[in-house]
């Protein structure tokens, strides 16, 4: 049975003097309770949700007798749909969770819900009843990877079902209120054809990259967060062939790679007593032991940028990684940076011989301000002068101004400078159209 064997009936009728909306949520809120002291749970876990929403009709209108609070049949179904909700699901977080046109979920407080559709945020028609109803969401999603929040833990990491990367923090450290930012798990990838449809790639520029991925070359994709740095990633992903191993290395997984031979490592957070953590850096070490053609690290942060270059100069040819950047060239500061944090007695100049050596290629994407993600440069890295890294653009995008609803207008261009890397293409069989490199002819 669904039900336990205690009494179904009482509780004393609740009067309600609030606006409508917290007034149906905080009705619905008691009636959730109720039930949750009537279901057998160990028995909720294993019913269909068409099951439990029969079982629930009849209970929920016994409940809404007692609280005198009669509704007609359809807003008795969506309160049903709410209740299965808050049983079964994430409460007020569910609409938003089922649909593909969200890409981010923020939370401010109980009141405060927050959403980016199209790379531009809006604020949602929706509430929790109160700090501790959302604390109580927050601990329902991070049960699921053995973790719990409050004043203790304030802070916590986890993953959805789905794949989508969450992350809570909660008071002290949150002043106003739980805080929550889930960053959703795109159902259907994002191949490189949809990017040019999105014109967040040109069809000339896609054509070069599979030929840079096809000949193994190194590449590092730079941008801010939320630019599409691990959307161009997986992208990039489906130009590999089949027939090689990969290895992936993320701290929250959210590749979505394609092939059929993928080996995926997350890392893995200390426990309460501060021990047991799995960093990056011991997953890529570890991932040379398993005989990968590439290696992939969805986002190098600290010293695992060493053991990544490394990798890259040992044999394992067209490995990829993303970092946190403003523009190319900060993006190489950056990995320098990270490699000084390795905590290896080694001179700012063999750091750069090693990138020099290691990457081939630099990417970086932007998020603009009409909410658009685009690859706004290609750069190739060509070898060292004295003590700096050589580095060539080969396409840019470049802006020309706003359009009538604020989009910002522009257009994919290369430079003019043919890339060493078409030596190398060649020899492989992969040969480019010349005109592709050739520079735009402008009117004056």
């Amino acid at each position: 049975m669904l039900w336990n064997d205690e009494s179904r009936a009482h509780s004393a009728t609740v009067s309600v003097f609030k606006p409508a909306a917290e007034a149906d949520l905080e009705l619905k809120l008691r009636l959730h309770r109720r039930l949750l002291d009537m279901l057998n749970l160990s028995v909720l876990e294993r019913t269909p949700r068409d099951a439990l929403r029969t079982e629930l009709r009849g209970t929920v209108n016994a409940l809404l007798a007692e609280e005198k609070k009669p509704l007609a049949g359809p807003q008795i179904d969506h309160l049903i749909e709410d209740l299965l909700d808050e049983i079964l699901g994430l409460g007020p977080l569910e609409p938003f969770l089922k649909d593909d046109t969200i890409t981010d979920i923020l939370i401010n407080g109980y009141d405060k819900v927050y959403l980016e559709r199209g790379g531009r945020l809006e604020r949602a028609d929706a509430r929790f009843l109160d700090n501790r109803h959302l604390i109580r969401i927050i601990n329902k999603i991070v049960a699921d990877v053995g973790r719990h929040v409050d004043e203790s833990q304030p802070m916590v990491d986890a993953r959805l079902p789905d794949g989508s990367r969450v992350n809570a923090i909660v008071p002290p450290l949150a002043v106003d209120g739980p805080m929550l930012s889930i960053r959703k798990f795109a159902r259907t990838p994002i191949t490189m054809e949809k990017l040019v449809e999105l014109s967040s790639v040109s069809a000339g520029i896609s054509t070069v990259l599979s030929a840079i991925v096809a000949a193994r070359r190194n590449v590092l994709i730079s941008g801010g967060t939320g630019s599409g740095k691990t959307t161009l990633l997986n992208a990039l992903s489906g130009f590999i062939d089949e027939r090689e191993r990969i290895i992936t290395i993320e701290d929250s997984a959210e590749l979505q790679l394609q092939q059929p031979h993928v080996g995926r490592l997350e890392t893995r957070p200390p426990n309460i007593e501060g021990k047991g953590e799995i960093t990056q850096r011991e997953l890529v070490r570890n991932a040379l032991r398993m005989r990968p053609d590439r290696i992939i690290v969805g986002e190098v942060r600290t010293g695992e940028a060493f053991d990544m270059l490394q990798a890259m100069n040992t044999g394992h040819d067209g490995s990829m990684t993303t970092v946190h950047a403003n523009s190319p060239r900060d993006a190489l500061l950056r990995v320098e940076q990270m490699i000084g944090m390795a905590g290896l007695e080694i001179s700012p100049i063999s750091i750069r011989q090693q990138m020099a050596s290691a990457l081939n290629i630099l990417l970086h994407v932007e998020r603009s301000e009409d909410g658009r993600r685009r690859l706004v440069s290609v750069s190739e890295l060509v070898g060292m002068e004295q003590d700096v890294i050589l580095v060539q653009e080969i396409f840019r995008f470049r802006r020309k101004g706003r359009g009538p609803l604020g989009e910002v207008l522009g257009e994919f261009e290369p430079t003019g400078i043919r890339p060493k890397f078409i030596e190398m293409l060649a020899a492989r069989g992969l040969k480019l159209p010349p005109d592709l490199f050739a520079p735009p002819q402008r009117v004056n």
